[in-house]
């Protein structure tokens, strides 16, 4: 595998880590078809945890099956398949060296009244199914996010000692946030700017809208002009507040929608210099060729082609 300049620089963001987790981001950066740009598009299927089978893969029933994903996300040309335990021991062996793997190691569930998650997967089982990565979920605002806090960091230590790259899906709910708050333009930046200080390599973030949910911050937006009026100018400064693009962010794809608004989610967070999306129901839920069409769409908007 031969890494590109953009990659090798990348990397040397990464001032602390061993270059075995050096070589597993590498490898999920030059993965897929967007392989050196530094730029990703990773498929993550966790959502039957998180939502249910039904709800997640009854629009698309052959999404029911492990290998499916595994597939797609290989013939799309994708740089990464994320996805809990179970589903990877479900295909670990069928697909071994074709894409690299993050694991999920932990999740909620919609029956959970309090925004918590079960910690159900370990850096030995990551290591096991031939993973790059573990990744794990955090709730700012969360009565539990200090517990969180404290448990992805005993991940993170192992998971860097061992040599594998810590993805962080960091996403406000719960405490005093408002339903709109979770998506909020500061908060996104502030989620983050936490998930960077715990000492995650890959971040995910929701796209930001332009409401601004806290007062005090309200005054510093106000008062310092800060540029949140465009999808692309919220993104920039939601990459600014992972200190100043120096960890990699991307975007999630949310609930189903239609194409075009994800494809201009896609050219915002390109153009406001993010690393790319992380999209799941958006594409499985779809049949396999719509999905496939999609996602090579996406890549050519980070591409510049689209």
């Amino acid at each position: 595998m031969k890494v590109t300049r953009t990659v090798k620089n990348i990397l040397s963001w990464y001032e602390s880590d061993n270059p075995g987790t050096k070589a597993n981001l590498a490898r999920i950066l030059m993965a897929g078809r967007l392989g050196g740009t530094g730029k990703m598009v990773i498929l993550p299927v966790d959502q039957g945890f998180e939502h249910g089978p039904a709800r997640s893969f009854a629009p698309n029933p052959d999404a029911y099956d492990p290998h499916y994903h595994f597939q797609l996300a290989i013939d799309a040309g994708l740089n990464a398949f994320a996805t809990p335990l179970g589903m990877l021991e479900a295909g670990a062996d069928s697909f071994a060296g074709q894409i690299p793997l993050i694991m999920k190691v932990n999740s909620s569930n919609s029956w959970a009244q309090e925004k918590d998650s079960a910690v159900y997967g370990t850096v030995a089982d990551a290591l096991r199914l031939g993973c790059s990565a573990i990744g794990f979920t955090i709730y700012p605002g969360s009565e539990y996010f200090n517990e969180m806090v404290e448990e992805i960091s005993d991940l993170t230590a192992e998971a860097k000692a061992a040599g594998l790259a810590v993805v962080v899906w960091s996403y406000p709910r719960g405490g005093l946030l408002s339903k709109d708050g979770e998506t909020a333009i500061d908060v996104c930046a502030y989620a983050a700017h936490l998930a960077a200080l715990i000492g995650a390599h890959i971040i995910k973030v929701k796209l930001p809208s332009d409401h601004v949910e806290q007062a005090d911050a309200k005054k510093v937006y106000e008062a310092e002009r800060i540029d949140i009026a465009t999808p692309a100018a919220r993104v920039r400064h939601v990459m600014q507040s992972a200190f100043n693009s120096r960890r990699l962010v991307v975007f999630s794809g949310g609930a189903k929608k239609g194409e075009n608004s994800v494809f201009d989610d896609a050219r915002a967070i390109r153009d406001g210099g993010g690393n790319g999306s992380i999209i799941g129901r958006n594409t499985f839920q779809r049949p396999r060729k719509d999905a496939l069409d999609m996602l090579s769409n996406i890549i050519d908007i980070y591409k510049g082609k689209a």
